[in-house]
């Protein structure tokens, strides 16, 4: 089940990511970047790193690549990294928290 709603949501976020490459693609994302950084940053205060190391360590690589494609302004490409750090970071706080919340209330 996990896995299906894993396939799932990648799917969506692919459709996400084709709908919004489409337009805006002249201008910096400068928005974008912000999102992506402060949903990095919630999921590194919710220990995303120790909690669900693999979903933070991927959205803190899009992060970096996001910023470096905006530093060579393809700003096209740099959205759609942002874009995809911030559903990383944001699955990765999800996963994160529900972890912590295992922990502490475990199953009988």
């Amino acid at each position: 089940m996990l896995k299906t709603l894993i396939a799932l949501g990648i799917k969506y976020l692919v459709i996400i990511l084709l709908l919004i490459s489409t337009g805006c693609a002249s201008t910096p994302p400068v928005q974008e970047m912000s999102d992506a950084r402060q949903a990095v940053q919630a999921a590194r205060d919710a220990s995303a790193g120790h909690y669900a190391p693999i979903s933070f360590g991927e959205a803190e690589r899009l992060l970096e690549q996001a910023t470096r494609l905006l530093e060579a302004k393809n700003y096209r490409k740099a959205r759609q990294s942002a874009l995809a750090a911030k559903e990383m970071a944001l699955k990765a706080r999800h996963a994160s928290s529900r972890k912590q919340r295992n922990e502490k209330y475990p199953e009988d």
